[in-house]
């Protein structure tokens, strides 16, 4: 079992990961970066951030109610009210409020009735607290993000098939930056808030999914054109009843379908996206639904729930590991699907799941190991250097497994009570095949104080493996990656003040690693 006290030291506070050489990660400042990394810039999109998405947005009341000067309704229309906007604990409250029109026996009934549903309420929320947070607390809990709150790019995805990506901003928009094209969209909709996560559809150049706090959002981007504010007519918008809000999004290989997934719902929803209709997926656990992956070979799906659940996506039927306490964080999958890492809420170890394929009487089966194995500890460990004591280690918050199968990426968040504890991220070398090995490589740091966020891999990197790094500092974001079989990596240090008029543009920091 591999764990962080097989690491090397971390790098001195104040230099940057610049580049892997015989397996070992290279530190130092930017201006020692070998030649051949620095011609990579020009095949990679340069992001540029407006000053207006650094602040968040004023958030406007729901509705248009408090505009216009208050008139009282009759009871029946503020009821039916009530039930369109709350439910029916608005209504029952609506009915109790209303002492002065109504039957007594309708009023006493109706301050009973809504007592008891703030009980089962309250009830409810005692086995799942998350239930009472606030939908932007709650999104900020399950966010693959470590800081979605205060982040600036706070959901990032690239798309799998060619050189482009999607961030999205703290002000509720997104941007789409493309190394072929110099105009950037920027997409908004009145339907676009708190946004979570987002999703190219595979094996299609204009379609991105969008997890939002009411629906999901489908833009429909076309490539060649030079509009930088596509009308909200561009977005196709899927709602269901109860689903809300969404954190999490998956598509399958193919691109025929679409998943999303909400706290607050114990269902995930299959979406036809063509016809704009779903299916219900029921976990009874309770608990919700948080977290989405759809294997690489399209067979399986990891739902985060209070356990890890795996549904075989033929015939839509799962399968947990009840020896699992505690709900599931994040996960990813090997290239071939036949193995799943994931971690649990509040631990500091990785777990593997094995898979093999389905013959026989097993075919629409999840299969996999009986039980889930310990492969790495990567609980806090101190590293004694020459300029004092480093304490890394603690819970795990987010992952990301390179389409090669060579390199995994994983965010670990410090002990947010201890003091000198940081988030740092940790590389491993892996190989799945003929057996599983997760060896230790290194430890990635940025600028002094720059906390890493969000981490994935760019799916069509051509010279090996590309990883993406958002950093917490305002409008940051870091790309590390390599050239042939060998990942180097490209950063992108803080917000200067280059750039076109009215934005900020990143300056490039690059680090990296190839065979000398």
């Amino acid at each position: 079992m591999c764990s962080l006290a097989l690491f090397p030291p971390p790098p001195p506070p104040g230099d940057i990961t610049l580049y892997e050489f015989n397996n070992a990660l290279v530190c130092g400042r930017t201006s020692e970066l070998p030649l051949p990394f620095q011609n990579q810039v020009a095949e990679l999109p340069v992001p540029t951030l407006p000053r207006e998405t650094l602040k968040a947005p004023g958030r406007l009341e729901p509705s248009a109610r408090p505009a216009f000067i208050h008139h009282r309704e009759a009871l029946w229309k503020r009821c039916l009210s009530a039930w369109r906007d709350v439910g029916l604990c608005g209504l029952l409250a609506e009915v109790a409020a209303a002492e002065d029109e109504g039957p007594q026996w309708l009023n006493a009934t109706s301050r009973f009735l809504l007592a008891l549903c703030r009980w089962l309420s309250s009830l409810h929320g005692s086995f799942f607290p998350h239930l009472s947070l606030s939908t932007e607390d709650m999104i900020a809990t399950f966010s693959q993000a470590v800081d979605w709150a205060g982040c600036t790019i706070r959901a990032f995805a690239w798309h799998p098939h060619t050189s482009k990506f999607a961030a999205a901003l703290l002000d509720d928009s997104i941007r789409v930056y493309n190394s072929s094209s110099v105009t950037v969209p920027s997409l908004k909709h009145r339907l676009q808030r708190n946004v979570a996560a987002v999703a190219w559809k595979p094996l299609c150049a204009s379609i991105l999914a969008v997890a939002c706090q009411s629906c999901v959002l489908l833009w429909h981007l076309d490539p060649t054109s030079l509009s930088t504010r596509p009308s909200s007519g561009c977005a196709q918008v899927l709602s269901y009843p109860g689903h809300s809000p969404v954190t999490s999004l998956a598509w399958a290989p193919g691109g025929q379908l679409l998943l999303s997934a909400s706290p607050a719902d114990t269902a995930m929803l299959v979406w036809d996206v063509s016809t704009e209709s779903c299916v219900q997926l029921p976990w009874f656990g309770g608990g919700g639904v948080t977290y989405l992956s759809w294997s690489p070979d399209g067979s399986k799906v990891l739902a985060a729930t209070p356990s890890a659940v795996v549904w075989e996506a033929q015939t839509w039927t799962c399968e947990r590991w009840p020896t699992i306490t505690g709900r599931c964080q994040t996960g990813c999958w090997s290239p071939d699907g036949s193995r799943l890492l994931f971690s649990v809420l509040g631990e500091s170890v990785i777990y593997s799941l094995s898979f093999s394929e389905p013959r026989g009487e097993m075919q629409g089966q999840v299969g996999g190991s009986k039980t889930a194995s310990v492969v790495a500890d990567l609980s806090e460990t101190t590293f004694e250097t020459l300029y004092g004591e480093e304490r890394i280690g603690g819970e795990i918050h987010s992952m990301a497994w390179d389409p090669t199968g060579e390199r995994l990426a994983v965010i670990v968040r410090g002990q947010r009570d201890a003091p000198g504890s940081q988030t740092l991220i940790a590389v491993f070398r892996t190989r799945n095949s003929p057996v599983f090995e997760l060896l230790p490589c290194g430890f990635l740091r940025g600028e002094r104080d720059a906390q890493p966020q969000l981490v994935a891999f760019q799916p069509c990197f051509g010279k090996g493996a590309l990883l993406t790094v958002v950093r917490a500092e305002p409008g940051v974001t870091a790309l590390y990656g390599g050239p042939g079989r060998c990942p180097w990596w490209l950063s992108w240090g803080g917000v200067s003040p280059w750039g076109g008029e009215g934005e900020e543009s990143v300056r490039g920091e690059m680090t990296g690693r190839t065979r000398w």
